[in-house]
């Protein structure tokens, strides 16, 4: 019944719903379309039957698995939009939530209010990017049962997922040094951030130069790396070879930054600097521009960026599992499941 309830409220088949919700790996026709279809699911709180499913298997259940709610809190952003990792990430917060009977109670963005937070009687959390330490300790008061995703670590205050920020930028950093470039500038935060850490350890570690006029701490979006970008170029056109964006947004609203830099001054030429270092004279010519996270935009933009992968989608199904786990007391001490970076070699570098 909830299925073709679904089904009428997004306009498709019973069976298109049925697909998305329990096959990840389905090709839906469209982003959007799959969008709709979790956005119905969740405001119908729909679960699936796993009694339905086991039998339809041939399996029999002796124990029903009670039906656990989970809050997800989004401490540092206003809205899954403002920044497409930790939206892909929530993605596959959900889809596994769901895989596990469990259902998403809400979402909460910023610094959400402690009191309400108990009001709810959530089962459990997982909190999505950097956390302070005083959120993670009040947090605490009321729960025992949460989970931090992030590529920086909270030094075992909570059960945590990562990927090491620091490691990946090394990573970034270290390619570009491979080609040849020296005089890399950075987009990004800077403050407590692992990746801006990783930036400034390489520069050093290789003995290049540091400039800190050619770093522009930002909030990590697109708008912000549009105009960071811009800066950059009007100070810095002449002699910075590569720019190391601290995540994928920030480096899509960089390269918009770059087609702006031109137009704006009536600059011809869209030609990247692929074949190692050159003291760009010619202001047509894009800086080598290298990132971290590999989102699906990453390598729709043009050029296509040359990213750090972090395994955003194993780390949310990790994350619903040692919740899930911590909730039946099947661990008592905290952990850290750290998963692997790679890099991904694209147009743009």
């Amino acid at each position: 019944m909830s299925l073709k309830k679904i089904a009428e409220m997004t306009g498709v088949s019973i069976s298109t719903v049925s697909r998305v919700l329990n096959n990840r790996d389905y090709n839906c026709a469209s982003e959007e379309l799959k969008d709709k279809i979790w956005a119905a699911a969740k405001e119908i709180s729909y679960v699936p039957n796993e009694s339905a499913r086991n039998l339809k298997l041939g399996n029999e259940t002796r124990h029903a698995v009670p039906v656990r709610n989970l809050t997800i809190i989004l401490e540092r952003f206003a809205s899954l939009d403002d920044d497409p990792f930790f939206r892909e990430l929530f993605r596959s917060v959900e889809q596994e939530a769901f895989a596990c009977g469990c259902t998403i109670s809400s979402v909460c963005f910023l610094e959400p209010d402690i009191s309400a937070l108990r009001k709810e009687k959530a089962d459990g959390y997982i909190v999505l990017g950097r956390s302070s330490s005083q959120f993670l300790q009040r947090l605490k008061k009321i729960s025992r049962n949460i989970v931090s995703i992030s590529r920086n670590p909270t030094q075992f205050e909570v059960d945590e997922i990562i990927c090491d920020g620091r490691a990946a930028a090394v990573c970034a950093m270290e390619h570009l040094i491979s080609k040849g470039y020296q005089r890399i500038a950075y987009i990004g935060d800077c403050s407590y951030e692992d990746r801006y850490v990783g930036y400034c350890d390489t520069l050093i570690r290789n003995g290049l130069p540091m400039d800190y006029a050619a770093i522009f701490p930002t909030d990590q979006t697109a708008e912000s790396g549009c105009a960071a970008m811009k800066k950059l170029l009007e100070a810095k056109n002449d002699i910075i070879e590569a720019v190391f964006c601290a995540n994928d947004a920030t480096a899509i609203g960089a390269l918009q930054g770059w087609h702006e830099y031109l137009t704006d001054a009536g600059r011809a030429g869209n030609d990247i600097s692929a074949s190692g270092p050159t003291v760009r004279k010619n202001a047509g010519r894009m800086p080598a521009l290298i990132s971290i996270d590999n989102i699906k935009a990453a390598e729709e933009v043009t050029p296509a960026l040359t990213t750090v992968h972090v395994p955003h989608e194993d780390m949310g199904k990790a994350a619903v599992k040692v919740l899930l786990d911590r909730i039946q007391r099947g661990h008592t001490e905290k952990l850290r499941v750290e998963f692997p970076s790679h890099l991904v070699v694209r147009e743009s570098c």
